[in-house]
């Protein structure tokens, strides 16, 4: 669990969207991403009331600026797991071991981008920067299908597969293991192999 952090009401920040973000992601990994208000926001970072409107409208503003910083945490993650493979199924199975572990590791994160009730349609930009994750899944699915609607069509089911297991982790549904988060790790790995196995 996070330590929040306490701040002199109407103390300088030199990043104060930050700020209010982090307090914002604080109660969301206590509560759930529903669980908070610009005034307990403005309570956790220590600042005055009117100092989220200097920047969000309203709670789904923070939301989706939350959401979005969990889709560039994604892009980073994933490329780089891509990029730790060389062969392109190893490069898919990389990618969907990295989505379970960055949604046990970023739980908050996670929650907020998939399982908010957000309207995302009110957010063009979250378009942008989820297709920004697919895209890294593009090269390794393309050198694996023939044409670019096949290359799709595997970019999603190897997305849905990770996505399934990373909820399953999340909801306990492997807490029997010894190791849920290993073999939960270990099982997207798999599948994703499965998957782009079957398209050759």
């Amino acid at each position: 669990m996070s330590i929040p952090f306490k701040r002199t009401s109407g103390q300088h920040h030199g990043d104060l969207r930050r700020v209010l973000e982090d307090a914002a992601l604080e109660l969301i990994a206590e509560r759930g991403p529903r669980g908070f208000s610009l005034a307990e926001i403005t309570r956790r970072a220590g600042v005055s009331v009117a100092a989220p409107y200097k920047h969000f409208a309203d709670s789904d503003a923070v939301l989706a600026a939350l959401a979005e910083r969990g889709y560039t945490a994604q892009f980073h993650r994933f490329g780089a797991a891509v990029a730790s493979a060389v062969d392109p199924t190893e490069q898919l199975a990389a990618f969907s071991a990295e989505y379970a572990r960055f949604a046990a590791d970023e739980r908050a994160l996670f929650e907020v981008t998939f399982r908010s009730g957000l309207d995302k349609a009110l957010y063009p930009s979250l378009a942008i920067a989820g297709e920004r994750v697919l895209s890294v899944l593009r090269p390794p699915a393309q050198a694996l299908t023939t044409n670019d609607a096949s290359a799709v069509e595997l970019i999603y089911a190897v997305a849905a597969s990770a996505h399934g297991y990373a909820m399953f982790l999340l909801e306990g549904v492997f807490a029997d293991g010894l190791d849920a988060f290993g073999e939960t790790v270990q099982r997207a790995a798999t599948s994703a192999r499965i998957l782009a196995e079957a398209r050759l």
